[in-house]
């Protein structure tokens, strides 16, 4: 079988007004005149300044360094075969699918979809979208083939209904956003820790641990949930003081841990850990979809 092309995303949309893009030699242009310019490394800025809420938004320069040291290594891979899956399964080999990654962070997902796609002859036209310059510029720097977009979920630089996949791993869901952009059965692919994901850091790093909040049934507004996909559940064994400390540098619980819990972490030389992920799998209402189009 041939290998399938993998190609940039074109449809995106000017975020001050909405209006499709088009690419003018190193920048991107709307008919009412705005202008982004594409950096040398091949990606574009569509967050507004208005738009951010810090000066630096998103994951810093360290943390995304850490997470690519971090996955690169592999040890999220089960996580990323069960995400292709759940991506490609349904799709045509005849035509080119368009898909979504939003909050791609350094593109280690949206890089092992391609890898996968390509092997199955599945042509893609791939986005990864991140709040974070430091996240999109460390993606950028790794793969030429994707369209690589620094941007908001609240307010995603996309046209109208031309996604076939949106993916939101480990992220925040902007559901209006994504049945926006989503074709009427287009899939939302979503990533979240399940109960005991990194349970054992978690004990080590927190004086105690909150209760687990129910996942919710409940299907966003404009969607119908498909059947649950098994959870991705197996055990971590990270064997260095490094690879532990990128780990929690690459998390949120760097800093919502203590200064004694983070000091206790410092002191680790080995750790297994529980890797507990849920996947759940949302398709865009077509009825809904043809009153919002109506």
């Amino acid at each position: 079988m041939p290998s399938a092309p993998i190609i940039p995303f074109p449809a995106l949309a000017c975020p001050l007004d909405g209006n499709a893009l088009e690419p003018h030699g190193a920048s991107w242009r709307c008919a009412a005149g705005h202008s982004f310019d594409v950096a040398s490394q091949g990606y574009v800025n569509l967050l507004p300044v208005q738009n951010k809420r810090s000066r630096d938004p998103g994951d810093s320069k360290e943390m995304i360094a850490a997470r690519r040291r971090f996955l690169e290594a592999g040890v999220y891979q089960p996580i990323a075969q069960a995400v292709t899956e759940a991506t490609l399964a349904g799709l045509s080999p005849e035509s080119t699918a368009d898909c979504l990654d939003a909050g791609c962070g350094e593109g280690y997902y949206l890089r092992q979809l391609a890898t996968a796609a390509k092997g199955r002859g599945q042509a893609l036209a791939l986005l990864g979208l991140d709040i974070s310059k430091w996240a999109v510029l460390a993606a950028a720097k790794q793969d030429s083939h994707t369209r690589w977009v620094v941007g908001s979920n609240a307010n995603l630089p996309v046209l109208p209904g031309t996604l076939d996949r949106v993916l939101c791993m480990f992220g925040f869901p902007v559901y209006p956003e994504f049945a926006r952009v989503l074709r009427p059965g287009g899939l939302l692919i979503q990533v979240d820790a399940g109960p005991d994901h990194l349970r054992e850091l978690r004990e080590i790093i927190y004086p105690s641990l909150k209760p687990e909040r129910p996942a919710s049934p409940a299907a966003p507004a404009g969607f119908r949930a498909l059947p649950a996909a098994e959870p991705v559940r197996y055990t971590l064994a990270l064997s260095s003081p490094e690879q532990i400390a990128d780990l929690l540098v690459m998390t949120p619980h760097l800093y919502r841990a203590s200064a004694e819990g983070r000091a206790r972490a410092t002191t680790l030389t080995h750790l297994s850990l529980t890797v507990d992920v849920r996947l759940t799998r949302f398709e865009r209402n077509c009825a809904e979809a043809a009153k919002v189009e109506a």
